[in-house]
């Protein structure tokens, strides 16, 4: 394809930069007119307790839709939750194929299957070192180490320049269960001077110094613990650390141990690397059914939960009602994980709960029990050093990694560092520059089976509700302003004491307005609404120093 000289190669992020998860971008390539778009990862971050009854939120792909025509297919670098996990919510409607891997794959099909969704996708399946083309653009996956397996660098190549997209990676030289970071084809890709290279990079550890600690040195440090046990051990990790399953596994046949598994996304993905071929080697793991068979010194149990969730198996093994499992006194629990940020007040209350049961729990204050996917500090100095790129653009953090990967990057030599949100349009090349603000962008929560705007979720009603609880008042009144009906009151949250029920004082507040109000005024329905609100609303702050939501009805009939 001939050069010309209107194209231009961008970068818009519509989401995860700015955040940590909900990780979205797109790349265009050709005059701005007539540009053709590929989509990196189409990922989730979950609701907090801000949003309360949101599950998921994902970033808005208005952007894109707008230009679907011009959109040619969306490549997946993994099968985290916060790159691939709205793909089935977004995708569907825009026709076009997806790429990934054959794990990724087989996560998507069992994502589908197991929350009954009827949408498809067009899955094409890419390999490591084969690249493939989509419109202008050429794509290479390069094999990184992870905390899943499969996880994919790649290499997107155009006509006036290439670009290096990370994905979330590490440099782990002993990955469990996992082919390492392709060192060799990285330094490859810098010594090609050919065309100028952009590098867009993960920033979550750009505040670490150091590197990261290898997978085999937790694996390591979890046999130690597994065989100095004497009783149960019990351990919770992220469900889709294939690895770090495997490196348990391992450990409990070395101790003459039997594992046994429990929690559905556990099983669901073990199934899938069982599949692909993953496990081969391994003893069998057991259904929670076989744990009462099994002495109390030769099991292992994993199990999920690692997020503090109410629903997963060591939540309900805290609160005592599992169905199969407890743990007892002189057991041992392995929290092998960290708790992402929101979720740690329910991951420590259930320590709390194993604790004052007795059972010994250890986590990464402990020991080397967890250790994360992302690069640190050396780790991406030494990637700069093998790319050489001409553009740094780093993504995947919030404000404060954002900041540090970019002084790291500036410093380091880095000819243009493009400090980027979402939303920002980067003209990676020619002439590399960030123009802020220039797409629209956004969030869209999934609030029940509903996909929605933050506007249309009713959260704002919901927080109201749950400060000031609700007041409503219904009546009918006549034309002669007599109230022939009512006053019904219906009062949900709101405190009640012994000196004086709030339910009372609701009552001789109506009572006080009606009683005050000659009978034409009663007659118009707008001026009793509005009194009766006023009044309710004055009265429960004045006595219990908040306004409540207050609903009032009134009928004419």
């Amino acid at each position: 394809m001939a050069k010309n000289q209107r194209d231009e190669l961008v970068f818009v992020p519509l989401g995860g930069v700015g955040e940590i998860g909900m990780n979205m971008g797109a790349y265009g390539f050709g005059p701005e007119r007539s540009r053709k778009w590929i989509v990196v990862d189409c990922g989730v971050t979950f609701g907090g307790p801000d949003l309360p009854g949101i599950e998921l939120i994902m970033a808005n792909p208005e952007f894109i839709e707008e230009r679907a025509d011009d959109v040619l297919g969306l490549i997946l670098t993994h099968s985290h939750e916060d790159h691939y996990g709205a793909v089935l919510d977004l995708w569907p409607g825009f026709e076009k194929p997806v790429f990934c891997t054959p794990f990724t794959a087989a996560m998507l099909a069992a994502k589908r299957a197991g929350d009954g969704i009827v949408e498809n996708v067009d899955v094409t399946i890419m390999r490591p070192g084969k690249p493939f083309s989509v419109g202008p653009f050429t794509i290479e996956a390069i094999n990184v180490a992870h905390s899943i397996p499969e996880s994919n660098a790649l290499l997107i190549t155009t006509p006036i320049g290439r670009v290096l997209h990370t994905g979330d990676w590490k440099l782990d030289p002993t990955p469990v269960s996992n082919a390492p970071t392709d060192v060799a084809r990285l330094q490859k890709i810098g010594e090609d001077r050919s065309t100028p290279l952009a590098l867009i990079c993960d920033s979550t550890n750009a505040l670490k110094d150091g590197e990261s600690p290898s997978e085999a040195d937790v694996a390591a440090n979890l046999a130690a613990m597994i065989a100095e046990a004497p009783n149960r051990v019990a351990v919770t990790t992220f469900a889709s650390n294939v690895g770090r399953v495997v490196s348990i596994v391992r450990a409990a046949e070395k101790a003459g141990r039997q594992v046994v598994m429990s929690g559905r996304s556990l099983h669901r993905i073990m199934g899938i690397a069982k599949e692909l071929g993953m496990l081969e080697g391994l003893p069998p793991l057991l259904d929670q059914d076989a744990y009462k068979t099994i002495a109390r010194n030769k099991i292992v149990l994993i199990c999920t939960g690692s997020q503090g969730e109410a629903r997963a198996a060591i939540a309900r093994i805290a609160r005592g009602d599992h169905p199969v499992i407890d743990l007892n006194a002189g057991d041992r629990m392995i929290f092998s994980s960290w708790a992402i940020p929101g979720n740690e007040r329910e991951v420590i209350d259930i320590q709390n709960r194993l604790i004052d049961k007795g059972v010994e729990v250890i986590t990464q204050n402990d020991g080397l029990v967890h250790v994360t996917g992302h690069p640190r500090r050396d780790e991406l100095r030494k990637l700069y050093s093998w790319l050489k790129p001409e553009v740094l653009v780093p993504v995947h953090g919030e404000a404060v990694h954002l900041e540090a990967h970019a002084k790291l990057g500036r410093d380091s030599g880095i000819p243009t560092v493009c400090e980027a949100r979402n939303g920002d349009l980067v003209r990676l090349f020619p002439e590399p520059m960030a123009f802020p603000s220039e797409v629209r962008t956004g969030e869209l929560y999934l609030d029940g089976l509903v996909l929605c705007t933050p506007e249309e979720s009713g959260v704002k009603g919901r927080r109201r509700l749950s400060f000031g609880g609700h007041v409503v008042v219904s009546l009918c009144v006549n034309g002669g302003g007599q109230v022939v009906s009512g006053p019904d009151l219906v009062i949900e949250g709101l405190p009640e004491t012994e000196d004086e029920s709030l339910g009372e004082l609701v009552e001789d507040t109506v009572a006080g307005v009606l009683k005050s109000m000659p009978p034409k005024r009663r007659s118009d329905t707008e001026v009793l609404n509005s009194a009766l609100f006023k009044a309710i609303r004055n009265e429960v702050n004045a006595y219990w120093g908040r306004k409540p939501n207050v609903s009032v009805f009134v009928h004419r009939v």
